[in-house]
């Protein structure tokens, strides 16, 4: 009776170890912090400010969650869901904040996505869908963007697509980095698709 006492003690004692030792889970955001952006990020002008406004970013549907998802490095049809590891908030949530924030803040524009505007001032309208965001275990990541642009007081659509890649280390540190770039990547181009669309209203073709 001793013995099996004992033996379930020490089986209690090496649980209890066991889940002190398990590693926390680990957050990660897609947002780039200012200084690490292409370009410093510009003042609105306050006697002419320009508007943007990103509808909710589309994404596959694998992508839609707040766990990241990883391809193996072999290839082949499995992915891995990491539960422990985690964007801040849903992957499409958390791409639509650091693309809304990137591009407004390379433009010099004020992010009205969430309301903000008088209904007469124009906006640029940016709908954006995520054809490819692949994270490679140990390797690297690889994206593909498509989106359209529009003056809310215009009739002409650009259509425009990047695709963009970030060679990374090992470890998910590295991984969770690569995305990051390659996110402020995509809101550069957006950026520079806007300003190129402004400066040629006759553009029928878009321009990054």
């Amino acid at each position: 009776m001793k013995t099996t006492t004992f033996a379930l003690a020490c089986a209690a004692a090496v649980l209890t170890l066991a889940g002190c030792a398990s590693k926390p889970d680990s957050y990660y955001t897609l947002a780039s912090p200012p200084a690490a952006t292409d370009a410093a990020p510009r003042v609105p002008n306050v006697a002419s400010p320009m508007y943007i406004e990103l509808a909710p970013v589309a994404v596959p549907e694998r992508l839609a969650r707040p766990q990241m998802v990883v391809r193996r490095p072999t290839g082949g049809v499995q992915v891995d869901v990491l539960e422990q590891h985690r964007w801040a908030s849903s992957f499409e949530n958390e791409l639509r904040d650091a693309l809304g924030s990137g591009i407004a803040g390379r433009l010099g524009a004020l992010d009205v996505t969430q309301g903000g505007r008088q209904t007469s001032q124009p906006v640029w309208r940016v709908a954006v869908q995520v054809r490819q965001f692949d994270l490679v275990d140990g390797g690297r990541v690889d994206a593909g963007f498509s989106w359209t642009l529009r003056r809310s007081d215009e009739a002409r659509t650009l259509v425009c697509r990047l695709d963009a890649g970030e060679a990374t280390g090992g470890g998910m540190d590295a991984l969770a980095l690569g995305a990051q770039r390659v996110t402020a990547a995509a809101a550069a181009a957006m950026a520079r698709s806007v300003s190129a669309a402004q400066a040629n209203p006759g553009a029928t073709a878009c321009a990054i």
